[in-house]
């Protein structure tokens, strides 16, 4: 291991227990809890592995991809609360979100199985291609959550400043490295492991320094949102869509809307008229 490779594998736990401690002290354990464990469990797989590289590094292939398979999975719990922070003031969106990660998280195991299942490999070379196709895939599930983020900023006002984006863009940033880094390990094949290696510590500590920068400096993100009125409208007819059970609120909602579009139209045909 080279100088700068022991620097990095280093830092990494460092910047994880940094992490970990400003979101103790500002009371985000119980807004993130997902997050959290995530974040927990990378600082105790990076322990773990180095102990097993240290004492049992026959050993360390097979802890290497046990600790990366439970990543992807909390990795893919973390993506399910981040959409519930985004909306969490509307329930038609959410209610959309839990529908379509239930449907991804089906194909993506789907296609990790039969990926698996058709190489002419041992078991645990198929297990390790689930796991390494599920993973890719993740990766483009968090790419596109960051590209909705982009386009979600034109009628959130300030949604950048949440610390709810703060960690979807952390995970779109090393998700988008992984997946270049990944390409370049296929054209390239194994003469450069070490280089990929390195690059892809790097990327995670830089990711995990915006994490920090969000959780420390960013305002608590409140349950409501400043919203452009499009995005209201869009949430009532998802839950009218949906039969969701209409209560107060959601009557409120649907006047509340109702009235927008009366506005817009009774505004525009003013605007012909003249």
């Amino acid at each position: 291991m080279t100088l700068s490779a022991y620097a990095s594998w280093i830092l990494g736990p460092v910047l994880q227990i940094t992490l970990l401690a400003f979101m103790i002290r500002r009371k985000l354990r119980l807004t993130f809890p997902l997050f959290f464990s995530y974040v927990l469990f990378q600082l105790l797989k990076s322990a773990c592995l180095g102990l097993v590289y240290r004492f049992a590094p026959a050993e360390y292939f097979d802890a290497y991809w046990t600790g990366n398979a439970v990543s992807v999975f909390l990795a893919l719990l973390v993506m399910d609360e981040i959409w519930r922070q985004l909306f969490g003031s509307y329930p038609g969106f959410q209610k959309l979100g839990s529908i379509l990660f239930r449907w991804a998280c089906g194909l993506l195991f789907l296609i990790a199985v039969v990926v698996a299942t058709s190489t002419q490999h041992s078991n645990a070379d198929r297990v390790i291609m689930a796991v390494f196709t599920f993973d890719r895939t993740m990766r483009l599930m968090q790419c596109g959550l960051v590209f909705l983020l982009v386009i979600l900023a034109r009628f959130v006002r300030s949604i950048w400043r949440r610390q709810v984006f703060g960690i979807a863009l952390g995970f779109g940033i090393f998700a988008s490295i992984e997946l270049i880094l990944v390409s370049i390990a296929s054209g390239y094949g194994a003469r450069h492991i070490a280089s990929i290696s390195l690059a892809k510590s790097m990327a995670y500590n830089a990711v995990t320094l915006l994490w920090i920068g969000y959780v420390r400096l960013a305002s608590p993100a409140p349950r409501a949102v400043t919203a452009q009125p499009q995005l209201e409208d869009w949430d009532v007819a998802l839950l009218a869509s949906s039969g969701a059970t209409v209560d107060g609120s959601f009557l409120t909602m649907v006047e509340s809307a109702v009235e927008r579009v009366l506005a817009r139209s009774s505004e525009s045909d003013q605007s012909r008229s003249a």
